[in-house]
C-alpha cells in the first residue's frame, strides 16, 4: 500500500493541524481522520471530511415532529425507528468524503452506485502506477455453476499457481506495453528522446482491470447504507466487500447509533415479499407447505427456506 509523497505529506500535515471549529465532531472517527487504511494488497481508504453525527439525525427528525415532542423517544430509539420504517430523509444530513485507491474492476461495479459525487484520477493527464491487484490463493475460485455472477469450489495446486502466474504475467508485460507505448520511464522521462510516444489516453487502453486507480467519492449517510447493504453482504464479490467490511468499521466509529440500526434491520434482517409472509404464516399454523402449493418460485422458495435456517443457501 505505498502512498506517494505527496499523499504522506497531506496525512502529516492533517493530522498537525488544530482547527477550532463549532461544528459538532466525532472523536473516534478524528482519530483516523485521513490515514490510510489498508485493503486488498496495494489499496486503502481514508476518510478526508465528514459532516454531522448520530446528532444531526435526530435533529432532522424532530424538527418535523414539533417542538412539543422533543423528549418523547430516546436518540437511539428514534433513530432505530427511522431505519426499520425506512425514514431516509435524516439520514442524508450526515456526509462523508473518502479517498479511495482501488483496482479498476472493483471501481467499474462501485460505479454503479450512482447517488455520490466521484473524481477520479485521469489517466489521459497522469501516468497510472506500476500497481495491480493479484488475488491471495484462497480467493481464487471457479465459476459457480448456479449463480452466473458468482464463485463455486476454490481453485488449489498448480491449479491456482497457474491462473495466478497468468494474472500477474498478463499485468506485468501490459504495464511495459503501456510504457514503451507512452514512451515513459516510472519516473515521467522519455525514454528515446528522437520519439514522442503515444498519447496517454490511447495508451491507457492496453492495461489490465486490475491496475490500480483513486478517486474521492462523496456521498450521504443514506446512500452508504445502501452501498454497504449490497457490497458487505456475504454474496457481494470478495474485492468490493473488502473495501465495504472497511467502511464499516469507519461507519461504527462515525455514527454508532445508526451503525447499530443499519447492523440489525439491514444486515442482519431481512425483508419478506407478500407470498413469501403468507409460507411463514402458513408454517407457523402447522401447516406442511410444499414448493409446488407455496406460490414461490424454486428460486424464492430456497431463498426463504434459507432465510428460515431449513436448507442451506446455494452458492
Amino acid at each position: 500500500m505505498p502512498l506517494t509523497e505527496e499523499q504522506q505529506r497531506e496525512i502529516a500535515e492533517g493530522a498537525a493541524a488544530q482547527r477550532p471549529t463549532r461544528r459538532p465532531t466525532v472523536a473516534a472517527l478524528e482519530d483516523i481522520l485521513h490515514a490510510a487504511l489498508p485493503v486488498l494488497d496495494h489499496g486503502f481508504l481514508r476518510v478526508i471530511d465528514y459532516m454531522g453525527d448520530d446528532g444531526a439525525i435526530v435533529q432532522a427528525a424532530r424538527v418535523s415532529y414539533g417542538r412539543g415532542t422533543r423528549r418523547v423517544s430516546e436518540d437511539a430509539g428514534l433513530i432505530r425507528y427511522l431505519m426499520r420504517h425506512r425514514h431516509t430523509t435524516p439520514f442524508e444530513m450526515c456526509e462523508i468524503k473518502f479517498h479511495v485507491k482501488l483496482p479498476i474492476f472493483v471501481a467499474r461495479q462501485w460505479i454503479r452506485h450512482r447517488m455520490a459525487s466521484v473524481n477520479e484520477i485521469s489517466a489521459r493527464y497522469s501516468v497510472l502506477d506500476r500497481e495491480f491487484y493479484l488475488p491471495a490463493p484462497q480467493h481464487l475460485a471457479a465459476q459457480s455453476e448456479l449463480n452466473r455472477q458468482g464463485r463455486g469450489r476454490s481453485l488449489e495446486g498448480q491449479e491456482a499457481a497457474e491462473v495466478l502466474a497468468l494474472l500477474r504475467q498478463d499485468a506485468e508485460r501490459n504495464y511495459r506495453h503501456y510504457q514503451d507505448m507512452l514512451n515513459e520511464d516510472e519516473a515521467g522521462q522519455r525514454r528515446d528522446p528522437a520519439r514522442a510516444g503515444l498519447a496517454r489516453e490511447l495508451a491507457r487502453m492496453n492495461l489490465t482491470l486490475n491496475v490500480y486507480t483513486q478517486w474521492y467519492w462523496k456521498t450521504d449517510l443514506h446512500n452508504l447504507f445502501h452501498f454497504l447493504s449490497l457490497r458487505a453482504d456475504a454474496h457481494a464479490q470478495y474485492e468490493i466487500r473488502a473495501y465495504a467490511e472497511v467502511m464499516l468499521d469507519v461507519v461504527k466509529r462515525w455514527v454508532p447509533l445508526a451503525h447499530a440500526a443499519f447492523a440489525d434491520y439491514r444486515l442482519g434482517g431481512v425483508s419478506l415479499s407478500a407470498g413469501g409472509l403468507a409460507v411463514v404464516r402458513r408454517l407457523l399454523a402447522g401447516e406442511a407447505v410444499t414448493p409446488a402449493d407455496s406460490g414461490l418460485s424454486m428460486r424464492e422458495w430456497r431463498e426463504l427456506m434459507a432465510v428460515l435456517g431449513r436448507v442451506k443457501e446455494p452458492g
